[in-house]
């Protein structure tokens, strides 16, 4: 089975500092493909999910989260434009989180932060382990991302949807 792999929080803010190409081409007999600098790769090469998560723990020199869907997720995801009619722009940031785990219980959405009226993060959908949102870019914005993690209680990476558009095409 082909995956794609979420690192959690590497190369932020200068903590846990790692070369995601190196890992890359170090992981090269599965078919690993490094996508940027903040830990996110394609396999594939048909493996367990279990001996990739192994052998990505192994290469690098911190603990981290790692999140491992498979391919046919993100392709699914893709397929459709789970953005339409959201309003786009340069001030405005398309992005997806990828939880640890599913959830139980779906919260009401649009989950506006700080509010509805004047908002500068909002969710507009969650599918499976896919937080959709939007973001605006100031600098205020990204800390309401960490929110995300306390209010759904699962842990989450995030990416510009334009990362996982180009992992889609890769797949």
């Amino acid at each position: 089975m082909r995956w794609v792999v979420f690192l959690r929080a590497i190369n932020v803010g200068g903590t846990n500092r790692c070369q995601p190409a190196l890992i890359a081409k170090q992981l090269a007999r599965f078919g690993v493909v490094n996508i940027g600098a903040v830990g996110t790769f394609v396999v594939r090469e048909d493996v367990s999910e279990s001996v990739l998560r192994t052998v990505f723990a192994r290469k690098l020199p911190f603990k981290c989260e790692i999140m491992i869907c498979p391919a046919r997720d993100i392709i699914k995801l893709t397929s459709k434009d789970p953005f339409s009619g959201q309003r786009a722009g340069p001030d405005i940031t398309r992005f997806v989180s990828v939880l640890h785990e599913r959830l139980r219980a779906l919260p009401p959405l649009p989950l506006s932060l700080p509010s509805e009226d004047d908002w500068l993060l909002k969710v507009i959908a969650i599918q499976g382990r896919f937080v959709l949102g939007l973001y605006r870019r100031e600098m205020k914005a990204i800390s309401y991302l960490s929110q995300i993690e306390k209010r759904l209680g699962v842990s989450a990476t995030t990416r510009n949807w334009n990362t996982i558009e180009k992992v889609a095409k890769i797949l």
